[in-house]
């Protein structure tokens, strides 16, 4: 009897992690992936396949200049956190354990804070009457007051401070699992720390500045608060517009375009980070898209 019994519960043991990832896997389909399938497949069948709706989107100069400005403004807000978090994470990552539990915490604390709260707090600073113009007027530096709100400066600088506590996270744990001893060795055998940082650190942090940049690429895409209130209607990004074409003109076609353009331009930019990531490091270390 317990022979037979065997089998079924070898088998029963193999099938838990199936159960145990079911419901998750049920939600998912259910409010994720039918909801995206039914906006998504009104574009590319109007009673037969075609593609007539992307090719124009596309042909609208308009809405080329929104899609290459998202782009252009991510991978910029990308590098900026980059070269900002890198060498911020390497400091944190070397201080004592009490230190640098109260350094991730201030880095942390701006995430605490609503998205729209810091908008508005940019706007105090931006803004024509803001502390920033203020302050270069009384000190004489300016005569009148920069036109820095509604801009995509705007747009860059607050999904820059939005984003870059993201990568300092995720690097600062690339970071801290790297022995201090391969630099020091490195120092010993003549590199310079510039040199030391470049050819050890960078390459050894790659898989965190990957991951941090898919993260931050993707988050400055799909952001639409902080696009919407530091850049306008004159500076509009994808998300905003998708917004207004779904929600304003009731153009769900047209949203539904947007979105695949989006999660294609998304796929895109991982697999050219994987691909630099392996001309960099040819030891390899890419992030499966």
């Amino acid at each position: 009897m317990s022979l037979e019994r065997r089998p079924s519960l070898l088998s029963y043991k193999k099938n838990i992690p199936y159960l145990i990832i079911a419901p998750g896997l049920i939600l998912l389909i259910v409010f994720l992936v039918l909801p995206l399938f039914t906006i998504i497949y009104p574009t590319f069948y109007q009673g037969t396949l075609t593609l007539d709706a992307y090719v124009s989107f596309l042909s609208e100069s308009y809405n080329r200049g929104i899609l290459w400005r998202t782009i252009r403004i991510s991978l910029l807000v990308t590098f900026w956190t980059i070269l900002l978090g890198l060498p911020t994470a390497a400091f944190i990552a070397r201080t004592d354990r009490k230190w640098r539990s109260l350094l991730m915490g201030l880095v942390l604390f701006p995430l605490l804070t609503n998205s729209v709260v810091r908008s508005f707090a940019w706007i105090n600073i931006l803004g024509t009457n803001g502390i920033v113009n203020r302050l270069l007027l009384q000190t004489g530096i300016i005569d009148e007051p920069l036109r820095m709100l509604y801009s995509e400066f705007a747009i860059t600088l607050g999904s820059l401070y939005l984003f870059l506590p993201l990568m300092i996270t995720t690097l600062v744990g690339i970071l801290e699992n790297i022995d201090q001893e391969i630099l020091e060795a490195a120092e010993t055998l003549g590199a310079s720390p510039f040199v030391a940082f470049m050819k050890v650190l960078l390459p050894l942090s790659l898989p965190g500045v990957i991951v941090g940049s898919v993260l931050v690429f993707t988050g400055t895409l799909t952001a639409y608060t902080t696009p919407q209130l530091l850049g306008g209607n004159q500076n509009m990004m994808m998300s905003t517009f998708l917004y207004q074409n779904a929600m304003t003109l009731g153009d769900w076609e047209s949203a539904g375009v947007i979105a695949v353009i989006m999660i294609l331009t998304t796929v895109v930019v991982m697999n050219t980070f994987n691909w630099l990531a392996a001309r960099i490091d040819r030891r390899g270390g890419e992030l499966d898209a």
